[in-house]
Protein backbone atom coordinates (compact mmCIF):
# COMPACT_ATOMS: atom_id res chain seq x y z
CA UNK A 1 0.00 0.00 0.00
CA UNK A 2 1.39 3.57 -0.91
CA UNK A 3 0.32 6.26 1.88
CA UNK A 4 -1.86 9.18 0.57
CA UNK A 5 -1.43 10.61 4.44
CA UNK A 6 0.80 9.57 7.38
CA UNK A 7 0.13 10.88 10.39
CA UNK A 8 2.65 11.43 13.03
CA UNK A 9 2.34 11.21 16.88
CA UNK A 10 4.67 11.20 19.89
CA UNK A 11 3.25 9.92 23.25
CA UNK A 12 5.73 10.73 26.13
CA UNK A 13 5.65 9.06 30.00
CA UNK A 14 2.60 6.23 28.49
CA UNK A 15 -0.48 6.99 30.00
CA UNK A 16 0.56 9.44 32.17
CA UNK A 17 2.17 11.91 29.68
CA UNK A 18 1.36 13.69 26.66
CA UNK A 19 0.38 12.72 23.51
CA UNK A 20 1.01 15.25 20.61
CA UNK A 21 0.59 15.73 16.92
CA UNK A 22 3.75 16.50 14.58
CA UNK A 23 1.30 19.49 13.58
CA UNK A 24 0.58 20.42 17.15
CA UNK A 25 -3.24 20.26 16.34
CA UNK A 26 -3.67 17.04 19.25
CA UNK A 27 -2.27 18.39 22.15
CA UNK A 28 -3.73 15.68 25.10
CA UNK A 29 -2.53 15.40 28.49
CA UNK A 30 -3.25 11.34 29.07
CA UNK A 31 -3.75 9.99 32.39
CA UNK A 32 -4.89 6.21 32.96
CA UNK A 33 -8.81 6.00 33.96
CA UNK A 34 -9.83 5.55 36.88
CA UNK A 35 -10.95 1.95 36.37
CA UNK A 36 -7.23 1.01 35.82
CA UNK A 37 -6.03 3.05 38.43
CA UNK A 38 -5.34 6.28 37.46
CA UNK A 39 -6.98 9.65 38.48
CA UNK A 40 -8.82 9.95 35.20
CA UNK A 41 -7.31 13.65 34.80
CA UNK A 42 -6.70 12.99 31.12
CA UNK A 43 -7.74 11.38 27.71
CA UNK A 44 -6.47 7.56 27.58
CA UNK A 45 -5.62 5.02 24.43
CA UNK A 46 -8.86 3.80 24.12
CA UNK A 47 -10.80 6.54 24.11
CA UNK A 48 -8.30 7.57 21.59
CA UNK A 49 -8.99 4.69 19.76
CA UNK A 50 -13.24 5.20 19.95
CA UNK A 51 -12.92 8.30 18.71
CA UNK A 52 -10.82 7.64 15.54
CA UNK A 53 -12.58 4.16 15.03
CA UNK A 54 -15.82 6.16 15.49
CA UNK A 55 -15.09 9.28 13.01
CA UNK A 56 -13.38 6.73 10.52
CA UNK A 57 -16.58 4.13 10.39
CA UNK A 58 -18.54 7.24 9.60
CA UNK A 59 -16.70 8.02 7.01
CA UNK A 60 -16.84 4.64 5.16
CA UNK A 61 -20.56 4.77 5.83
CA UNK A 62 -21.26 7.62 3.73
CA UNK A 63 -18.56 6.34 0.87
CA UNK A 64 -21.04 3.45 1.06
CA UNK A 65 -23.95 5.32 1.32
CA UNK A 66 -23.34 7.51 -1.63
CA UNK A 67 -22.51 4.54 -3.94
CA UNK A 68 -26.04 2.92 -2.79
CA UNK A 69 -27.64 6.40 -3.30
CA UNK A 70 -29.22 6.18 0.63
CA UNK A 71 -28.78 9.47 2.30
CA UNK A 72 -26.93 8.20 5.77
CA UNK A 73 -25.42 11.79 6.30
CA UNK A 74 -27.04 11.86 9.65
CA UNK A 75 -25.59 8.83 10.87
CA UNK A 76 -23.65 8.84 14.09
CA UNK A 77 -21.50 6.47 15.16
CA UNK A 78 -20.62 5.42 18.70
CA UNK A 79 -17.05 3.62 19.31
CA UNK A 80 -16.73 1.78 22.30
CA UNK A 81 -13.37 0.43 23.10
CA UNK A 82 -13.33 -1.71 26.49
CA UNK A 83 -9.69 -3.54 27.59
CA UNK A 84 -9.35 -6.50 29.38
CA UNK A 85 -6.78 -8.86 30.46
CA UNK A 86 -6.09 -11.34 27.77
CA UNK A 87 -3.69 -13.87 28.54
CA UNK A 88 -0.41 -11.98 29.99
CA UNK A 89 -1.38 -9.23 28.90
CA UNK A 90 -4.43 -7.14 28.23
CA UNK A 91 -6.53 -7.08 24.89
CA UNK A 92 -9.25 -4.95 23.48
CA UNK A 93 -13.00 -5.41 22.29
CA UNK A 94 -15.07 -2.46 20.38
CA UNK A 95 -18.67 -2.20 19.90
CA UNK A 96 -19.26 0.57 17.09
CA UNK A 97 -23.09 1.70 17.88
CA UNK A 98 -24.87 2.81 14.59
CA UNK A 99 -27.53 5.23 14.54
CA UNK A 100 -28.74 5.44 11.10
CA UNK A 101 -31.48 8.39 9.94
CA UNK A 102 -35.50 6.94 9.78
CA UNK A 103 -35.72 7.33 6.27
CA UNK A 104 -33.41 4.07 6.18
CA UNK A 105 -34.98 1.33 6.40
CA UNK A 106 -33.58 -2.36 8.78
CA UNK A 107 -32.17 -4.21 5.82
CA UNK A 108 -30.25 -1.54 4.31
CA UNK A 109 -29.10 -0.10 7.07
CA UNK A 110 -27.67 -3.48 7.82
CA UNK A 111 -26.50 -4.06 4.41
CA UNK A 112 -24.80 -0.24 4.39
CA UNK A 113 -23.56 -1.03 7.97
CA UNK A 114 -21.57 -4.59 6.58
CA UNK A 115 -20.11 -2.85 3.60
CA UNK A 116 -18.55 -0.09 5.33
CA UNK A 117 -16.83 -2.52 7.79
CA UNK A 118 -15.40 -3.95 4.88
CA UNK A 119 -14.17 -0.26 3.42
CA UNK A 120 -13.34 1.05 6.86
CA UNK A 121 -9.72 1.24 7.50
CA UNK A 122 -9.82 0.43 10.98
CA UNK A 123 -12.36 -2.61 10.20
CA UNK A 124 -9.67 -4.08 8.03
CA UNK A 125 -6.59 -3.33 10.75
CA UNK A 126 -8.45 -5.17 13.04
CA UNK A 127 -10.46 -7.84 11.79
CA UNK A 128 -9.09 -11.17 13.40
CA UNK A 129 -6.87 -9.39 16.21
CA UNK A 130 -10.24 -7.73 18.21
CA UNK A 131 -13.60 -8.55 18.28
CA UNK A 132 -15.40 -5.91 16.88
CA UNK A 133 -19.75 -5.77 17.27
CA UNK A 134 -21.77 -3.69 15.24
CA UNK A 135 -24.67 -2.70 16.87
CA UNK A 136 -27.62 -0.80 14.61
CA UNK A 137 -30.01 1.54 16.38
Amino acid sequence: MDAIYTAVATATHGREGRAISSDGKLDLQLAPPVELGGNGQGTNPEQLFAAGYAACFASALGLVGRQAKVDVTEAAVTGEVGIGKQGAGFGLKVTLRVELPDTVDEATGRKLVEQAHQVCPYSNATRGNIDVDLVIE
